[in-house]
């Protein structure tokens, strides 16, 4: 790859009770959080599938499966750091990403610069390299009736 490469994650989760509320590795106060395998950071998970997209690696699924027992409560930055290594072993960097989470409640700008901080930190970039935006579902479909969250992701990739 001569020229930075782009790729494109989304993730969903189900907001369920007894969970924590996981997004781009801060906890989110909240009643509910999001059911899944890992600790079912679906912006992380977004991203992660983005940084793979760009690469030509994949999907999250065929690396960190939910069917093996190794990744059951992993923490999904350190799952990022891998993948972010992984495309390092190939000479690429990550320069961008820009994600946007889609969700009812709680609201996000109050958390958004830890998030991205987070995010950078796990990502190898300083703060300007990482964008988080945040939106409802306007009341429609599953996030807006309060059933789940969902992330979108864009990365962009260069050689190292």
């Amino acid at each position: 790859m001569s020229v930075p490469a782009t790729g494109i994650g989304w993730d969903s989760h189900r907001l369920v009770a007894g969970r924590p509320l996981i997004l781009g590795g801060v906890t989110i106060p909240s009643e509910r959080g999001l059911d899944g395998h890992s600790d079912a950071d679906v912006l992380a998970h977004a991203v992660i599938d983005a940084v793979l997209g760009a690469g030509g690696l994949g999907d999250i699924g065929e690396h960190f499966p939910d069917t093996d027992e190794r990744w059951a409560g992993a923490d999904s930055l350190a799952l990022l750091r891998a993948v972010v290594a992984l495309v390092g072993e190939r000479g690429l960097a990550v320069v961008h990403v820009d994600a946007t989470v889609v969700m009812e409640r709680p609201k996000l700008g109050p958390h958004k610069a830890q998030i991205r901080a987070s995010l950078a930190g796990a990502l190898g970039v300083d703060g300007d390299g990482v964008n988080v935006k945040a939106t409802t579902g306007e009341g429609m479909g599953f996030v807006g009736r309060g059933e789940g969250v969902a992330a979108l992701a864009v990365a962009t990739l260069a050689r190292g």
